[in-house]
C-alpha cells in the first residue's frame, strides 16, 4: 500500500489533491446551503429547480470554453484566481442570506460559482496528468483524487447540514468562502505547477476550444469514452431523485434506514477507490467493463430487493463499482490525450459529469411517477448492462487504437486537428 501512495511524494501532487478535495467539499457545502436558502426564501419548488439548472446544468455548457480560455495561463495564476472569485461569490451570497433576498442575484452567483468549480476541476485534472504520467503514477494519483472527491462529497453534505442547523446559512456560506480562500493561498504558494505552454499562445480561446472538441470527435477511443460515459451517467443517476421514495415506500424503511442506504453507497465508493489502487496492472478497459457491470448488477439487485439489508448489500456493490468506474474512465481519457489538450478534454468529462445527471433525474422522475421507484431501478440496471455488452463488443477499439502515450506526443497547434491526427502511430494497452 505504501507504493500506492507514491504520488504524494511527487511535487506538487499533494497540493493539487488538497485543492481538488477542498473544492469539492466547498461545492457540496454550497449546494446544500444555497438550496436551503432558495427554498426557505421562496417556498417554491420551481425556484429550487431553477437553482439546480442554472447552478449545475448551465455551467457544464459554459465551462469548456472557460477552460480553453485559461489552460494557456500559468496554473499558479489561473487556479488561485478562480478560487478567489469563488470566495467573493460566497461572501456576497452570505450577505444576501443575512439581508435582502434577490433570487436573480443568487442564481447569477450560482452560475458563476458552478462554472468556476468545473473549470477548476478540469484544470487540476490536466495538471495531475502532466505531473504524474511521466512518473508512471497516473492510476494511483487518480485513485487518491477519487477518494478525496468521495470523502468531500459525503462530508460536505453532512458539514453543510451541521453548519446551517447550528450557526445559520450566513455562517455556512462564509465558511465556504474561507475554504476557497485557503485553496487560493495554497496554490499561489505552490512551486512546480505546470507552466503555460508557449506553443499555443498565439491561438485564441475559440481556436483552442475548437481544437479540443475536434480531437474529442476525431480520436475514436476518446470519442467512445466520452459518449459512453455520457450515456452511463444518465443511467447511473436515474434513481437519485426517487431514492427516498424507494427506501420509504418500496422497502418500507424509516428516515434512519434511508440514511443507512445512502451511507452504504458512500462506503462502497471508498472501497472501490482502495480496490483501484490495488489493481494497478489491470487493463483500464477491463476495469471500466467490470466496474460498470457491478453498477448494473447493483441496480438490478436493488430493484428486486425486499429488505433494507439486501438493498444495502447491493448498494455497497454499486458504490464499489462507482468508485472504480469514474477513475478508470478518467485514466483512460488522460492516457489517450496529448499533454497540451489534457485540461480541455478532461474538462469535457467534468462537464458531462455535471450535465448528464440532469437528464437522468428527469427520466428517473418520470419513470417513478408513471410506474413506481422499482421501475427506475430496473430500467437503470438494464440500461447499464446494455452499455456493458456494447463496450465488451467494441473493446478492441479502445484497446488497439489509442495514440502513443501523451507524455511522448503533443497535438500540433499549427494544423487542423484531424490533419494533426493523420498517421499518428498507435500502441496497445498493457493487459494484466
Amino acid at each position: 500500500m505504501r507504493g500506492r501512495l507514491a504520488p504524494v511524494a511527487v511535487r506538487p501532487f499533494s497540493r493539487l489533491l488538497s485543492s481538488y478535495t477542498l473544492n469539492e467539499l466547498g461545492d457540496s457545502v454550497g449546494v446544500v446551503a444555497l438550496s436551503v436558502l432558495v427554498y426557505d426564501r421562496t417556498h417554491q419548488v420551481a425556484a429550487t429547480s431553477a437553482f439546480f439548472i442554472i447552478g449545475k446544468f448551465l455551467p457544464a455548457l459554459l465551462a469548456p470554453a472557460f477552460t480553453a480560455r485559461l489552460d494557456q495561463v500559468a496554473l499558479r495564476r489561473s487556479l488561485p484566481a478562480i478560487y478567489v472569485v469563488e470566495a467573493i461569490a460566497f461572501v456576497l451570497l452570505a450577505l444576501i442570506a443575512g439581508g435582502t433576498f434577490s433570487l436573480p442575484l443568487v442564481l447569477a452567483l450560482g452560475l458563476i460559482d458552478g462554472t468556476l468549480a468545473i473549470t477548476g476541476r478540469g484544470l487540476t485534472r490536466g495538471a495531475v496528468g502532466a505531473v504524474l504520467e511521466p512518473a508512471g503514477l497516473l492510476k494511483e494519483g487518480n485513485a487518491l483524487m477519487n477518494m478525496g472527491f468521495a470523502l468531500a462529497s459525503v462530508g460536505g453534505a453532512a458539514l453543510a447540514g451541521l453548519l446551517v442547523a447550528s450557526f445559520g446559512l450566513g455562517t455556512a456560506l462564509l465558511v465556504d468562502a474561507g475554504s476557497f480562500l485557503a485553496i487560493a493561498l495554497v496554490l499561489a504558494t505552490t512551486r512546480g505547477l505546470p507552466a503555460a505552454s508557449s506553443d499555443e499562445e498565439h491561438l485564441g480561446w475559440r481556436r483552442r476550444l475548437g481544437d479540443g472538441l475536434a480531437f474529442a470527435r476525431s480520436h475514436r477511443p476518446v470519442r467512445l469514452l466520452l459518449t459512453g460515459q455520457a450515456l452511463a451517467l444518465v443511467m447511473f443517476t436515474l434513481v437519485i431523485p426517487i431514492e427516498v421514495v424507494y427506501a420509504k415506500v418500496s422497502l418500507g424503511t424509516t428516515d434512519a434506514g434511508f440514511g443507512v442506504l445512502l451511507a452504504t453507497w458512500g462506503v462502497g465508493i471508498l472501497l472501490g477507490s482502495l480496490v483501484y489502487i490495488l489493481v494497478k496492472q489491470r487493463s483500464v478497459t477491463g476495469l471500466i467493463i467490470v466496474s460498470t457491470a457491478a453498477l448494473g448488477i447493483a441496480y438490478l439487485g436493488m430493484a428486486a430487493s425486499a429488505t433494507l439489508l439486501a438493498a444495502c448489500l447491493f448498494s455497497v456493490l454499486g458504490g464499489t463499482g462507482n468508485g472504480i468506474q469514474w477513475i478508470a474512465v478518467m485514466t483512460a481519457l488522460q492516457e489517450a490525450t496529448p499533454r497540451n489538450l489534457q485540461a480541455r478534454v478532461t474538462g469535457l468529462l467534468e462537464s458531462l459529469g455535471a450535465a448528464m445527471p440532469g437528464v437522468g433525474y428527469l427520466v428517473g422522475g418520470i419513470l417513478a411517477s408513471i410506474w413506481n421507484p422499482r421501475t427506475a431501478y430496473w430500467v437503470a440496471g438494464a440500461g447499464v448492462m446494455v452499455l456493458v455488452i456494447l463496450l465488451a463488443i467494441g473493446r478492441t477499439r479502445l484497446d488497439g487504437t489509442r495514440g502513443i502515450p501523451s507524455r511522448r506526443r503533443r497535438a500540433p497547434s499549427d494544423v487542423s486537428m484531424p490533419e494533426a491526427l493523420t498517421g499518428a502511430p498507435t500502441y496497445e494497452h498493457e493487459h494484466g
